[in-house]
């Protein structure tokens, strides 16, 4: 990512970081790699449901 910025994400992680604040919060504060990562599991999401659980998760990451 860079940049902290949205290009490269999905429109419907997009959204849904949108609404939830607290894990928007927290991905802008992870390392890129690991924002990367999470980007490409959301690409690879068959589900909404499966969207929002990585979503949801976000603010859980702990770096070491």
């Amino acid at each position: 990512m860079g940049d902290n910025s949205t290009q490269g994400m999905p429109i419907s992680m997009q959204m849904a970081l949108a609404h939830n604040v607290q894990a928007m919060q927290a991905f802008l504060k992870l390392d890129n790699d690991t924002q990367d990562k999470i980007i490409e599991k959301a690409r690879n999401t068959e589900s909404k449901r499966e969207l929002q659980r990585i979503i949801d998760n976000i603010p859980q990451i702990r770096l070491n």
